[in-house]
């Protein structure tokens, strides 16, 4: 069958009014694949036990909806791909989990199957610090040849896809919408950088609005897509945690970074923690995890060199007194005060060399007198 011929009788399955994976399941199971399927009776339908008669007329009604065809022919010229689950490109790790689409639609790329994978996920209502953690964790792991999955929300997603770009790495967001639709709508600047170093992927066929049903639902692409799944924050009933369910469902490694007592931000993390979820605070934890450390050590080694001649041009330009103010500031809020009581140093001069630093992307005043270390910089301590 020609190939053209064959993803639209899987586009066409995938599209059918009020049918869905289950559904589709159901079918498979005894017809084998999409065309025979779309050549069934309605009587022939009938022997689909979870079929009901609203269901198999809705099927009979779909063959005749020329839009159906019509959305197929235009994937092309919208720049959006579709893959289904005989394709030679999809994504052998969802199938590998029960309940996987059986149709993807996706611009730019798909994560490559030789190269490990990470989810970063967490609260969209994030600290400075998770904030800060995501980018980091994001930057580390591409700079290392990580691809880096997330769900493009507000707060830890994108932070982790953001941490991804800032390192010239593959990152990938699952969408809850079509992928012709920015959601956020303020994340257009991320959207359009994903496209450009990775890839936006959504079972959602194109056009479809972001519905709040649809988000767990994609949280199993999620970590279907992802060797290891790293929470950064999340409160006691956060949204992250369908994923972590999702996950351990699907017999994947989920890490999870200790938040502060007390902090509601980190009592998801944290119960996870105390059922059993590994405690992660470096990406080499996720490595040793992973069992990638020969692949990490191939990339690891050209990275350093590079890394190692700029940390030395960089060393030498910071005065004595940036190193030792630069190194009391770390990836939780610092004030002027407990920096001038652990350096020693007078006021005026530790004004001076904040500023300085400041300037030169080191570290962030995140509130008046308050500093946090820039993560990108972190290899310079």
């Amino acid at each position: 069958m020609d190939k053209s011929v064959e993803d639209y009788y899987w586009y066409w399955l995938c599209n059918i009014p009020d049918i869905g994976n289950a559904k589709i399941r159901a079918m498979l199971n005894i017809f084998g694949n999409a065309k025979e399927v779309y050549d069934a009776s309605d009587k022939l339908l009938g022997y689909v036990q979870d079929l009901k008669d609203k269901e198999i007329n809705s099927i009979i009604e779909s063959k005749k909806d020329n839009d159906i065809y019509i959305n197929f022919m235009k994937l092309e010229e919208k720049k959006i791909k579709f893959v289904h689950v005989e394709s030679d490109d999809y994504p052998n790790r969802l199938k590998k989990i029960f309940d996987f689409p059986y149709g993807l639609y996706y611009k730019g790329n798909l994560p490559q199957e030789n190269i490990p994978t990470v989810a970063i996920i967490g609260a969209r209502d994030c600290t400075n610090y998770g904030r800060e953690i995501a980018k980091m964790f994001g930057y580390e792991f591409s700079k290392l040849g990580v691809q880096v999955i997330s769900g493009m929300a507000r707060g830890i997603d994108s932070y982790g896809h953001v941490g991804a770009i800032n390192a010239g790495g593959s990152t990938y967001a699952i969408l809850g919408c079509g992928v012709d639709i920015c959601y956020p709508k303020e994340n257009i600047n991320l959207y359009s950088d994903i496209l450009q170093q990775g890839g936006i992927i959504s079972e959602y066929s194109p056009g479809t609005n972001p519905l709040a049903y649809q988000f767990p639902m994609r949280n199993r692409i999620i970590s279907g897509l992802a060797d290891v799944i790293i929470v950064v924050e999340a409160r006691e009933k956060s949204g992250s945690l369908i994923t972590v369910d999702q996950a351990l469902e699907q017999n994947k490694e989920v890490m999870v970074v200790p938040g502060r007592i007390g902090d509601r931000l980190s009592e998801g993390c944290n119960n996870l923690i105390k059922m059993g979820a590994q405690v992660i605070t470096t990406p080499m934890d996720a490595y040793e995890n992973l069992g990638i450390m020969q692949y990490i050590s191939s990339k690891s080694d050209n990275n350093n060199k590079n890394m190692q001649a700029d940390s030395a041009q960089d060393n030498f330009t910071l005065a004595c007194q940036d190193k030792m103010v630069y190194s009391c500031v770390d990836l939780f809020p610092k004030s002027i005060n407990s920096i001038i009581e652990e350096t020693g140093l007078d006021i005026k001069v530790i004004t001076n060399v904040l500023l300085n630093l400041e300037l030169r992307n080191y570290i962030r005043e995140i509130s008046k007198n308050y500093y946090v270390r820039v993560i990108n910089s972190a290899q310079f301590s």
